[in-house]
C-alpha cells in the first residue's frame, strides 16, 4: 500500500490512523500499537482538545485531527485505521475506512446486531481487505493459562464453566457506557459482556441456548449494571456468566469443573492497570506474583487451599497486534475476525431477548 514506509532495517512499517482517544484508545490502542514492530502511530482522531494535547504528550511525532474525515481525506497516507470511539459509531467508521480502501480493526463488540457484523465482514471480503477486532482479553493471563491446562486434559472432561467479571461500582460513572439509550449500545452486557461470551465461546464452541438475567440495581442507572448469563455448549459444557458493577465482594474470576479436577483463579489480569499506570510493554510484562496464582485440584477442603499452585502464564495484550501486523505485511491469520465477533453477538443478542421475555432462547 502506498503508506508504507521502510524503515533503517529494511523493515516495513505501517502507518496506522486510530479514531478515538477516550479509554479505550489512549490506555490500549496506541500503547499497543507504538508498542508493535511493524507499526507506527501516524494520526490521533479526536475532537477534544484537552484529548488533543494528551495524544501529542505521549507520542510527540503523531499528528492530530479533529474529525474522522480528515483521515479519510488522507487515506493514501495510511494502511490501517482503528476504530476505538463510542459503539454506535463503530459501523459506520468501519464502513466508511472499508470503503477507503484500509484495513480496519474495531473495538469490541463491533456492532449493535450479529447483522451488522456479518454486513461489515463481507464488504472487507468484497475489497480484500482485513476486518479485525480487538478482543484483547482472549490474551488474558488467565484465559491463556486456562486454555493450557485444557490442552494438556489435567481437568478431565469440563462440566461448567463460571466466570466472572466484576466490580464494585456503587455510584454509576455516566458516559455513553452507562446510557440508556438503545442507539448507544451501552450496558455491561455489550461491555464486560462481549469479553466473557468471547471467551466462553473459544473455550468451549458453540452455543445452542442462552439465558440470562440483566437487572439495573443502582439509584440514577440507566442500563444494566447486573447481569448473568447462562450457556449450554453444543459439546454439553455449561458456561455461566457474571457481569457486574454492584458486586460488594468479587467472586473467582474463573471457576473449572472438570470431570477429574477443577481450577479456580481470583483476580484480574494485571495488564490494564498497568497501562492505566501509564506502563509499556516490555521485560516482565504481563506476570504476577505466585500468591495469585490459581489452584488445581480435587475434593479438597477449604483449609487445604484448594489444590496446587498453578503458575499463571503472562499475559500478552502486544500479541494482538503483533497479529494485525503480521496479517498486513506476510499474510498470516487474523488473530479476531468480525464472524467470530458476529457469533458472540448472536448471544449478547438471545442474552437481551432471554432477559426481556424471561425465556431460554434456543440458537
Amino acid at each position: 500500500m502506498t503508506g508504507r514506509k521502510t524503515g533503517e532495517t529494511g523493515g516495513t512499517t505501517l502507518r496506522v490512523g486510530l479514531i478515538g482517544y477516550g479509554l479505550a484508545g489512549s490506555v490500549f490502542h496506541a500503547p499497543l500499537i507504538a508498542a508493535t514492530e511493524g507499526l507506527a502511530l501516524d494520526t490521533v482522531v479526536t475532537s477534544n482538545p484537552e484529548r488533543r494535547e494528551q495524544a501529542r504528550a505521549a507520542f510527540p511525532d503523531v499528528r492530530v485531527a479533529a474529525t474522522a474525515e480528515e483521515l479519510f481525506a488522507r487515506a493514501d497516507e495510511l494502511d490501517l485505521v482503528v476504530v476505538a470511539s463510542p459503539n454506535r459509531t463503530h459501523v459506520p467508521l468501519a464502513t466508511a475506512a472499508l470503503e477507503a480502501g484500509l484495513p480496519v480493526v474495531v473495538d469490541k463488540p463491533v456492532a449493535g446486531t450479529a447483522a451488522e457484523a456479518r454486513e461489515l465482514a463481507a464488504l472487507a471480503d468484497d475489497r480484500g481487505l482485513l476486518l479485525s477486532v480487538f478482543q484483547n482479553r482472549r490474551w488474558d493471563n488467565d484465559f491463556l493459562t486456562l486454555r493450557k491446562l485444557l490442552s494438556e486434559g489435567g481437568l478431565g472432561d469440563v462440566l461448567r464453566f463460571e466466570s466472572r467479571f466484576e466490580r464494585w461500582r456503587p455510584q454509576p460513572k455516566g458516559g455513553w457506557r452507562e446510557s440508556g439509550d438503545p442507539a448507544e449500545i451501552g450496558g455491561l452486557l455489550y461491555d464486560l459482556g462481549s469479553h466473557v461470551v468471547d471467551q466462553a465461546l473459544q473455550l468451549f464452541g458453540p452455543a445452542v441456548s442462552v439465558y440470562a438475567e440483566a437487572d439495573v440495581r443502582r439509584p440514577g442507572a440507566e442500563t444494566d449494571d447486573d447481569t448473568f448469563i447462562a450457556l449450554t455448549h453444543a459439546n454439553g459444557v455449561r458456561s455461566h456468566l457474571y457481569v457486574s458493577a454492584t458486586a460488594a465482594q468479587l467472586g473467582p474470576r474463573f471457576r473449572v469443573l472438570g470431570s477429574e479436577a477443577g481450577y479456580v483463579k481470583y483476580g484480574l489480569d494485571p495488564q490494564e492497570a498497568a497501562l492505566r499506570d501509564g506502563h509499556r510493554p516490555g521485560a516482565g510484562w504481563g506476570t504476577e506474583p505466585e500468591e495469585l496464582w490459581g489452584r488445581v485440584g480435587s475434593g479438597d477442603s477449604p483449609s487445604t487451599g484448594g489444590g496446587r499452585p498453578v503458575r499463571t502464564l503472562p499475559g500478552d495484550y502486544p500479541a494482538y497486534y503483533a497479529a494485525v501486523a503480521r496479517a498486513l505485511i506476510d499474510g498470516g491469520p487474523n488473530p479476531v475476525t468480525a464472524v467470530e465477533a458476529a457469533a458472540a453477538l448472536d448471544v449478547l443478542e438471545a442474552a437481551r431477548r432471554s432477559a426481556r421475555e424471561g425465556m431460554v432462547v434456543t440458537l
